[in-house]
Order: C-alpha cells, then sequence, then structure tokens
C-alpha cells in the first residue's frame, strides 16, 4: 500500500481550516477583553462568561462526541463478544446532561466558579484540594491519548501515513489553537468541526450499507452469519456488568472539568440547562453512523474484501474497525471524507482535554496556592505551558496502548468511582469536611485497584460475586462492583466527616489537631459576613451586566 497522496492534501487543507479558525477566534477574545468585566483568567479559560448559546451547544457536544465516541462505539458494536447493547455511549450522556442541567449547573454558577475543584478548595483548603485534582489531571491526560489513539490507527489505515506522524501532527495543531485563544479557539473550532463530524459521517454510512460484500444488516441483526449477531445481548448474569458500565458513562462525566467549563461559559444558568439538554439530543443521532459502521462489519465476508482474512477481530484490529470499513468497504473518495470526521472528533476533544487540565492547574494550584499575586500576563504563560505539558504527557501515551476503549474506560472510572462522590458532597452536603473527604479518597483508590481492571491486565484481588472469566479468558468482575465502590466511597465521605466534625467541635481532641480546620471554619468572623454580602452584591450587578451586554452575534 503507498502513500495516499490526495488523502494527505484533504486532511492538509482540513488541519488549515482548523488552524485558521483558532486563530481567528484568538484574535476575537482580545477584542473581547474590553467589554467582558471578568479578570483575565476568566476571559482565556470561561470566555468572559458571556459564550453564545449556539457555540456553547456546539463546543459541549463536539467536546463529548471525541474520537473515542466515534470509534469506541463501532469497535463495541463490531466485537463479536460485546455487540451494539454494548455501544452504551449516547445513552447514558442523555442522562448526563439532563442532570448536569438540573442539578449540579446551578451550584456552580451560583458560586461563581472558575474551575470544577474550586468549592473543595474553598470548603477543604488547599492540601485536600491539591490531592483531589491529582485523579482529575490524569483523566484529562487519558482523555487526550485516548483520542489521538483514535486518529493516530484511522490515519495509518486510509492515508498509510505512519502511527507517529499522524499523532504527532494532529497534538501539534490542537496545541497551537488552544495555546493562541483559549476556550473561545477551543469553541469556535469545535462549530466547524462538529458540522464536518456530522457531514462526513452520514455521506459514508450510504456507501458502507449498500456495499457488495455485506449482507443486509437487518438479516445479521440477530442471525449468527459470519459472527454473532451485531445486536449482541446481555444475560442475566452479565446486568450487573451492564448496568456498571451504563453508571459509569452517565455520572462519570459529571467530574470532568471540561462539562463545567462550558457550563460556568455560559452568560446564565438558563443558558447552561439549554445547552445541556440540546447537547444531549446531538449525541443521541451522532452515535447512530457509528452504530452502522460496526454492523456493516459485522455483516461483512472479509475473505471477498481485499482485506482477507483473518478479520479484523481476530487480527486484534477491532479497535480500528471503522477505519477499515471504510478503507476496504467504500470508494477511497468516501474514506478520505471519513477520516475528515474522525480527525474533527478528535481535535474536538483533544483541545477541552488540554484547556481542561490547563484551568486545573493554573487557576487552583498555580493562582490559588504558588503565587496568589500572579499577574494575567503571567497567568497566560502559565497555561500556555500547562497546555504542552498534558498534550506531550498524553501524545506519549499513545505509544503504550491502541485500543480506544481501554483510555476511554480507565480514564472515566477514575472520574466516577473517585471523583463523582466527592464533587457530590463538597456541593450538596453541607456535613462534609476534608477528613471525611481524605478517607473516602482513600477507600475509593484502593477498592478499585483492589478490584482488578482486565483492560489493563490488573488481576483482582477482591473478587465480587459473579467475578469470573470473560469470553476472551480474562477473569473479569460482572457485579456493578464501580458503581459500589462509588456509594461505598460516598458514605464514607459523608460518615467521617459527621465523626469528625463531632469529635472536633466536642473538643475531644487538642485544637491543634485539627489539621485542615474545620472548627475554624464553622466560625466566620462579622467581617467575613460582610464581606460574603458585598460579594454576593458585586455579582447581582454583574449579572445584570451581563444580561445586557449579552448578544447573539456568532
Amino acid at each position: 500500500m503507498t502513500l495516499n497522496v490526495p488523502g494527505l492534501v484533504v486532511m492538509a487543507g482540513f488541519y488549515l481550516l482548523i488552524l485558521g479558525t483558532g486563530i481567528w477566534a484568538s484574535f476575537r477574545s482580545k477584542k473581547q477583553e474590553n467589554k467582558c468585566t471578568g479578570d483575565g483568567l476568566e476571559i482565556t479559560l470561561l470566555a468572559g462568561r458571556n459564550i453564545n448559546l449556539l457555540v456553547g451547544i456546539f463546543t459541549l457536544t463536539a467536546t463529548w462526541v471525541g474520537g473515542g465516541f466515534i470509534l469506541g462505539i463501532a469497535e463495541a458494536a463490531y466485537n463479536p463478544t460485546l455487540g451494539a447493547v454494548w455501544a452504551l455511549m449516547p445513552v447514558p450522556y442523555v442522562l448526563t446532561f439532563f442532570l448536569g442541567g438540573f442539578f449540579f449547573a446551578r451550584p456552580m454558577r451560583e458560586n461563581r466558579y472558575v474551575t470544577m475543584m474550586d468549592p473543595f478548595q474553598q470548603k477543604y483548603g488547599n492540601v485536600m484540594s491539591s490531592l483531589l485534582i491529582l485523579p482529575a489531571l490524569v483523566a484529562d491526560v487519558l482523555w487526550v491519548a485516548r483520542t489521538l489513539v483514535s486518529l493516530g490507527g484511522t490515519m495509518s489505515v486510509i492515508l498509510d501515513l505512519p502511527y507517529v506522524y499522524s499523532i504527532i501532527i494532529s497534538s501539534v495543531v490542537a496545541m497551537v489553537y488552544t495555546l493562541m485563544g483559549g476556550l473561545y479557539s477551543v469553541a469556535y473550532t469545535d462549530v466547524i468541526q462538529l458540522i464536518l463530524i456530522f457531514v462526513s459521517l452520514w455521506v459514508c454510512v450510504p456507501f458502507l450499507m449498500t456495499n457488495p460484500h455485506s449482507l443486509d444488516i437487518s438479516l445479521t441483526a440477530y442471525n449468527q452469519t459470519f459472527q454473532a449477531p451485531w445486536v449482541g445481548t446481555v444475560e442475566l448474569d452479565q446486568a450487573g456488568k451492564w448496568f456498571d458500565d451504563f453508571m459509569l458513562l452517565a455520572l462519570g462525566g459529571l467530574a470532568y472539568q471540561a462539562f463545567y467549563q462550558r457550563i460556568l461559559s455560559a452568560s446564565s444558568y438558563t443558558q447552561a440547562q439549554v445547552t445541556c439538554f440540546a447537547s444531549s439530543g446531538f449525541c443521541l443521532v451522532l452515535g447512530i453512523p457509528s452504530i452502522l459502521v460496526g454492523a456493516v462489519a459485522a455483516s461483512t465476508d472479509w475473505n471477498s474484501t481485499a482485506y482477507g482474512l483473518p478479520t479484523p477481530y481476530d487480527r486484534d484490529q477491532a479497535g480500528s474497525i471503522l477505519p477499515i470499513a471504510l478503507q476496504y468497504l467504500t470508494p477511497p473518495y468516501i474514506s478520505i471524507i471519513g477520516i475528515g470526521a474522525v480527525a474533527a472528533a478528535v481535535m474536538s476533544s483533544m483541545d477541552s482535554a488540554l484547556l481542561s487540565s490547563a484551568s486545573l492547574f493554573s487557576s487552583n494550584i498555580y493562582k490559588n496556592i504558588l503565587r496568589k499575586q500572579a499577574s494575567d500576563r503571567e497567568m497566560q504563560w502559565v497555561i500556555r505551558i500547562s497546555v504542552v505539558v498534558v498534550g506531550l504527557a498524553g501524545t506519549g501515551l499513545t505509544f503504550l496502548d491502541t485500543s480506544v476503549l481501554v483510555f476511554w474506560l480507565v480514564g472515566v472510572d477514575m472520574s466516577y468511582t473517585i471523583m463523582f462522590p466527592q464533587l457530590v458532597c463538597v456541593l450538596f452536603f453541607k456535613v462534609s469536611n476534608a477528613y471525611g473527604a481524605l478517607i473516602g479518597f482513600m477507600m475509593g483508590i484502593i477498592l478499585r485497584f483492589m478490584s482488578g481492571e482486565p483492560l489493563i491486565g490488573l488481576p483482582p484481588l477482591i473478587e465480587f460475586p459473579g467475578c469470573r472469566p470473560d469470553a476472551e479468558g480474562r477473569l473479569t468482575q460482572y457485579f456493578p462492583f464501580r458503581t459500589a465502590i462509588m456509594i461505598l466511597s460516598l458514605l464514607s465521605i459523608l460518615l467521617f466527616s459527621w465523626l469528625a466534625a463531632i469529635i472536633i467541635n466536642k473538643g475531644l481532641v487538642p485544637e491543634k489537631w485539627d489539621v485542615f480546620k474545620i472548627n475554624r471554619k464553622r466560625k466566620p468572623s462579622a467581617g467575613a459576613a460582610e464581606a460574603e454580602k458585598a460579594k454576593q452584591a458585586k455579582e447581582e450587578v454583574y449579572e445584570a451586566k451581563q444580561l445586557l451586554d449579552n448578544t447573539t452575534s456568532f
């Protein structure tokens, strides 16, 4: 196979379009600086809390519909041991956005937080919040890795471009425009990328469905043909694992900084809700083409194609089934259009992960702990350096594994079992404090590692009911153990927070033992109360001005 020159030309044009959009958006962000009342950090990370409604919907949708979303769904639908019923991503995301819009958006916006970690820092202090930032940062790095893996595999199949070059080029382009304009650049490039994703995927579907090498997917949905039916099944003894995966995807997404970055950038709570609800519908629609690609691939006689035998699954290439199907089941010009969709999806998610992690480090660690007096110019450089470091770390991880689902599930797993219960407690339970958070954090990590993970070859030390080898011989937990760990972590946070408060407030231990100073935080001074009232008044004035200044310009 030779280098696909026309495909390279098309991809070069795509990258130039995205880069040009990012540069234009960076100039637009500079023009907004005089119009926004927020500081430079808010303008870079939250677009001055005045993002356009339509742009907000596009950027939130594009953040979730990434390369892992497109390739992961196709991989699950094609995999004969899974099937479409295990391609869960679109449906849980509806629940993610509705829960976020109804419950999580209000407390985050009312307190005018800049990042997801602000409530932890204000309530638990710098030490505990710094500890909790670590899993959030790791999840973002894994997010970068899984998006790049999806694009690297696609380009190597369709363009015959070396895997390394594909990943490095995409990583550099995403980092460049993210560095230049912050959330403005990310959001406006997401608009272009989401349009490309939608058009490209649906253009490819008719050619895939009518190719001569595949049977009608309605015949193979429930009948054994070239492999097991592509719809798949959820047996009674697998129901626990299916439920666990569903809840992992639905609730794990609520503990990502990228989600709150979009919510906090809206000009009002109502706009934030509309953004969430509209994005949920887009995720459903954009998940359909990937399911159809997996269904067609599962209905294909690969021996009659240029790909030949063994099948992609037997060659351990199920993770690249979407580009393989495009390459061997559609005309060359269609496969090039398809790679445009994957590239757009990858860029739209990668830039979000880069800015998300940069937000956490620059705002919660550098600005609030290391250099409280840092100027706006200094913070801009900190953000840029953070983007580069995270980009390089995520790029490096792509050479360790080529499965999109591995990075996808491990990253979301950390958010679900460790960060989600912490976020629920800090936002909705006044009793929570740093002592309970520390116990819950340690319990979540210890139980999760002891439960094992077959995707990374980690054997379980704790075997929950139903633990047994899967179809590939790997010892797997079929009990909803991650949901159980999440609940145990949440309960332990509340229980030990309550016990710690009783012990300290009743003077059962010396006051010097209260290392997290929770007793001091319960006794605000009169000056602090007045300062809080002044802050609330200032926020009300700001909200009123934002409503007056808000425009519908793109």
